[in-house]
């Protein structure tokens, strides 16, 4: 069995209850996604109120993201080889489509500190995209949230590390 494989200590009813709570949070992040979509789209300028809730359920659709990826994780391959929780290991090389069709190869690379990345090749196991993508086969489109609003790609291709 590889090391991407689904574990096999988990039990059949282990696996449901894996199974039930990802399905809950992938309908629970949907609807918040709707609701921070909504607050986007009915208020110009952000004031009070408003501004608050929208960080409120920006915080929130991280924290599902997270329990999603972490989840994902558990049923497609276990941990990962990575600081960052439910995150793709570093040196992972993963190829997605856009929605305009462009083809784009990154490599996952850890960062230390508050060092950035420089490399336009290169994406943070801990960004949006990289913990969207964590538990993710080729053929998926995955969604998740930037600070632009909801973003979608393809996974065409991944590679793990050796």
């Amino acid at each position: 069995m590889s090391k991407h494989s689904r574990p096999t200590t988990l039990t059949p009813d282990e696996l449901a209850l894996l199974e039930a709570e990802l399905e809950r949070l992938k309908r629970q992040r949907e609807r918040v996604a709707a609701d921070l979509d909504s607050i986007r789209d009915t208020v110009g300028d952000l004031v009070g109120a408003d501004e608050a809730d929208q960080i409120g359920l920006a915080d929130e659709l991280v924290q599902i993201d997270d329990r999603i990826a972490e989840l994902n994780w558990h049923l497609h391959g276990g941990p990962p080889e990575s600081e960052v929780p439910g995150a793709l290991p570093d040196g992972t090389e993963v190829t997605l489509r856009f929605p305009n069709e462009e083809l784009v190869h990154l490599r996952v690379v850890a960062i230390v500190g508050d060092v950035p990345v420089v490399d336009d090749q290169a994406m943070s196991p801990d960004s949006p995209m990289g913990l969207a993508l964590a538990g993710h086969q080729p053929g998926d489109v995955v969604t998740f949230e930037t600070p632009q609003g909801t973003q979608q790609v393809e996974l065409v291709a991944v590679r793990y590390p050796d």
